[in-house]
């Protein structure tokens, strides 16, 4: 496994910025974090995030519209979400899965749970292991981790196979 991979880490909940952004630096922000692991819709496309796509997401109804121009920490977070799930799901596949982590678990503890069963859903794939279900998980949490399994599995083909 490269160093890269292994240094994968979504920001959690209390490292997001404590501030509201403004959307050139949600851009800059989203865009640190994911450049090394996700891939522009466009191939012709360098950049990953534009401010176009997260006007779109909010025009759809994905996230929330901000306020004052500014983005607080749950349009960031809601973001990182729609911005990792977008490279295996559709939109409307996004907003469904989004939809039942926050309705069933305050949006703190659904995004830093999604963020650890990302990273941990890419360190195993990346080392040939497989997930074993655990008759603990409730029905959402077992969803959520065959859900960031589809982006690592997707991560690790391109990486690996497709030298992306």
């Amino acid at each position: 496994m490269n160093k890269e991979i292994k240094a994968f880490h979504l920001p959690r909940w209390n490292e997001l910025p404590n501030i509201d952004l403004y959307i050139d630096q949600l851009v800059c922000l989203l865009e640190e974090y994911l450049s090394g692991y996700i891939k522009s819709d466009n191939e012709k496309e360098e950049k990953i995030i534009t401010k176009t796509m997260i006007n779109n997401y909010v025009k759809h109804n994905i996230i929330k519209p901000p306020m004052n121009k500014k983005y607080n920490k749950q349009h960031i977070a809601s973001l990182f979400v729609v911005f990792v799930l977008k490279q295996v799901y559709s939109i409307n596949d996004i907003k469904k899965l989004i939809h039942l982590a926050i309705e069933t678990s305050p949006i703190e503890l659904a995004y830093n749970r999604f963020c650890s069963e990302l990273e941990k859903a890419i360190r195993i794939v990346f080392a040939e292991k497989n997930y074993v279900k655990n008759s603990k998980l409730s029905e959402e949490q077992y969803i959520l981790r065959n859900v960031v399994q589809s982006f690592a599995n997707k991560l690790y083909v391109q990486r690996i196979y497709l030298k992306k």
